[in-house]
């Protein structure tokens, strides 16, 4: 084989390989941003800020998750109204938002159990007397 039949054949390659990747980066589906209103939220976020040093300022854990059980434990007075929200990194589409209102403090957790089993953050927001709090926890299930 001589050098011009090397070069066509290692452009040939090159640009098959290229074609390749380029067809995998397009069909690919399971790319999910963190949220979809991004830039909107960072805005937002000295808001967040705040609720954060509330939930800081509290003297108790608001936010348990007994593993044991698969259950995450809400430790807020009767009402408290807010959401639950528990976010998969890996697949927004495992994402879920649950909305409580505390009517009885006997009654104040979420079952787990039927959650995909991995990694999540429980990101807890809520309203109590007036304030505004925000509390996240990163639990394996």
């Amino acid at each position: 084989m001589d050098w011009g039949k090397g070069i066509i054949l290692t452009l040939v390659v090159f640009g098959i390989l290229i074609i390749s990747m380029v067809t995998i980066c397009v069909r690919q589906d399971d790319i999910h941003l963190v949220t979809q209103n991004y830039y909107e939220e960072e805005i937002k976020y000295q808001d967040q800020i705040q609720k954060m040093i509330n939930a800081s300022q509290l003297d108790h854990e608001v936010l348990i998750y007994d593993n044991q059980q698969k259950i995450v434990d809400l430790h807020l007075p009767v009402g408290a109204k807010g959401t639950v929200h528990f976010f998969r990194p890996s697949d927004a589409r495992l994402d879920q938002k649950i909305e409580f209102d505390i009517s009885d403090a006997a009654v104040n957790s979420v079952d787990v159990k039927s959650l995909k089993p991995g990694y999540w953050r429980v990101k807890l927001t809520w309203v109590e007397n007036g304030t505004a709090y925000y509390q996240e926890k990163k639990i394996t299930i």
